[in-house]
């Protein structure tokens, strides 16, 4: 365990693969960029890999004071036990007080292995992130500029504000599109500090003989326009008007998870907590009654419609505009409507 370390820094895990960022390591660059500037400490990346020296200047440029990096063959390709030996070596060695890492698979594989091995907390799928103060009921002692973790809990029913005082670092994980990704300044400049890691035959006891992915085939994040079914839609042959609806405005196909864990579409187009968060300039609700859960993954979008027949509805209650009625009625008119304007 490490003590409190109030002068510590705020570090991001700058997760790569193939020589490229993920995207929500860049999006956690700015939220600890915010929360270095507030405790009046650097705030620093952590870069493992081999030969991708090159991607340090970008977290530069979106923050980062200092990049450690560290350089060598055996972290060409992720492998659990290695990179959790850089990243528990490197706290021991620079006691940051907090470190936050995307919920992706990698992720989600490597903070619990850290937590476990620094006995620190860690708090997952955060939708926010701040600093503040915490008083002990018991002692009424007061803890000063802890990092608030913020997430829904009980399915989506509150929202659980989580602290750590006791155990550093503090860690969470944080879902990819629910921090906005800044442009960045190019003409920043930072530190590139390369670390030596040593690595024990049990830390390589793994090998990675073949490596196959899957490439992604929706992109809801880029999507401009987004129109999504859920439970109202009643079956899978009915979902074929939302493609249809999509089809003709030109957007991609979203889901709530009812509409997922139906079979009606798959696990990739899900909007919501346990899904996709998504910010497109326009996002059609259909037949979703819009649990806090699936709000959580749209309610930031420019301009929202909500098509239900259920007219107390809580999509309602974010949505610009509303039609109340059978969405099998409605997107057929929708979308006649649109062909005889195109």
């Amino acid at each position: 365990m490490i003590e409190p370390n109030r002068k510590g820094e705020i570090w991001v895990f700058a997760e790569q693969e193939d020589g490229a960022l993920c995207d929500v390591s860049l999006e956690l660059c700015g939220k600890a960029r915010e929360l270095a500037d507030e405790l009046k400490v650097p705030m620093a990346a952590v870069l493992p890999g081999w030969n991708v020296r090159e991607l340090s200047y970008r977290l530069i440029a979106l923050g980062a004071d200092k990049v450690y990096y560290v350089h060598d063959t055996r972290l060409e390709h992720y492998r659990t036990l290695p990179y959790s030996r850089v990243m528990c070596e490197l706290i021991a060695k620079h006691k940051p007080q907090i470190v936050l890492y995307g919920a992706t698979p990698l992720g989600r594989d490597l903070a619990p292995r850290i937590a476990s091995e620094m006995r620190a907390g860690l708090t997952a799928d955060c939708t926010d992130l701040s600093i503040g103060d915490y008083t002990e009921s018991k002692t009424k002692k007061v803890h000063k500029d802890l990092l608030l973790q913020i997430r829904p809990a009980f399915g989506g029913n509150i929202i659980a504000t989580i602290i750590n005082h006791d155990r550093w670092p503090q860690m969470a994980t944080v879902r990819e599109g629910v921090m906005c990704m800044g442009d960045g300044d190019p003409r920043r400049s930072g530190e590139i500090i390369e670390e030596k890691i040593e690595f024990s035959d049990f830390d390589l006891a793994v090998k990675l003989i073949e490596r196959h992915r899957e490439e992604r085939k929706i992109n809801l994040k880029a999507a401009r326009t987004i129109v999504a079914g859920g439970a109202g839609v009643a079956n899978k042959e009915n979902f074929q008007l939302i493609h249809d609806l999509a089809g003709a405005i030109g957007g991609a196909v979203g889901a709530s998870r009812a509409a997922v864990d139906g079979g009606w579409i798959g696990k990739e187009h899900q909007v919501g907590q346990t899904g996709t968060t998504v910010r497109p300039a326009l996002y059609i609700a259909c037949g979703i009654s819009g649990a806090v859960q699936h709000r959580a993954g749209m309610e930031e979008s420019a301009k929202i419609i909500a098509i239900n027949w259920d007219k107390e509805a809580p999509i309602f209650s974010v949505a610009h505009f509303g039609i109340v009625g059978d969405l099998q009625t409605v997107i057929p008119m929708m979308i006649k409507a649109i062909r005889e304007r195109a």
